[in-house]
């Protein structure tokens, strides 16, 4: 995890709710087969806090092996786009032209300041959402509270119910607010497909006097 998020990971550290929550998942780790690798689970926070210019929130890890790896959407290179970022890929090229990424990685957005979070970060091999409602909406709810606080002119993605359900914590007089359906083929008919939220996202940081992302 990067330096700059020291102190606000080492608060909710020391909370109650999130020694339950570990507590929990020691268990899991021990008897269960779970996703993305202990090591990789706090993989957004990586990403320098200072440099944050996007937060793309979506919903849990890949329950399939070797497909999480703590990024939201992000999958290592060496495994097939799952078919969610095809989608994601598919709105980018219908709103800006193309994709710059020729694998299933996003680390190159988080290279740029894009905070790719799930909602909830660990998963049960094969069973999605089944880490739901053990402590991880508790502490994502700290971290967009904690980014809303502390940064300006934010562009918060917000895919999905999951995701859409943080809506209320986000100052929409300070940062950008984009809403849409999940990108998961299930949803993706239902409003992702021409939010145009990538160049909606670049003309906002631009007009901030940012960098726009490279997607």
């Amino acid at each position: 995890m990067h330096e700059s998020w020291k102190f606000f990971l080492q608060t909710e550290f020391g909370k109650p709710y999130f020694k339950e929550l570990s507590d929990f998942l020691h268990s899991e780790y021990e008897n269960k087969v779970i996703f993305p690798p202990k090591k990789l689970v706090f993989s957004a926070f990586t990403t320098n806090l200072s440099e944050v210019k996007v937060v793309i929130l979506g919903q849990d890890p890949y329950h399939t092996p070797g497909a999480a790896e703590g990024l939201a959407f992000s999958v290592p290179k060496s495994q097939p786009i799952p078919p969610s970022l095809i989608n994601i890929y598919k709105e980018i090229d219908s709103d800006i032209g193309h994709h710059a990424n020729s694998s299933g990685s996003l680390r190159e957005w988080q290279k740029q300041g894009v905070l790719l979070l799930n909602t909830v970060l660990t998963v049960e091999a094969h069973r999605p959402k089944s880490h739901s409602g053990k402590g991880w909406e508790t502490f994502t709810t700290a971290v967009i509270s904690y980014l809303n606080a502390n940064k300006e002119g934010l562009v918060f993605m917000l895919w999905g119910r999951d995701a859409r359900n943080k809506k209320s914590l986000i100052d929409a007089s300070s940062h950008l607010v984009l809403e849409a359906a999940h990108p998961s083929p299930l949803s993706a008919y239902n409003g992702f497909f021409g939010c145009k939220h990538f160049s909606k996202c670049n003309k906002y940081l631009e007009e901030n006097g940012k960098k726009a992302i490279e997607w």
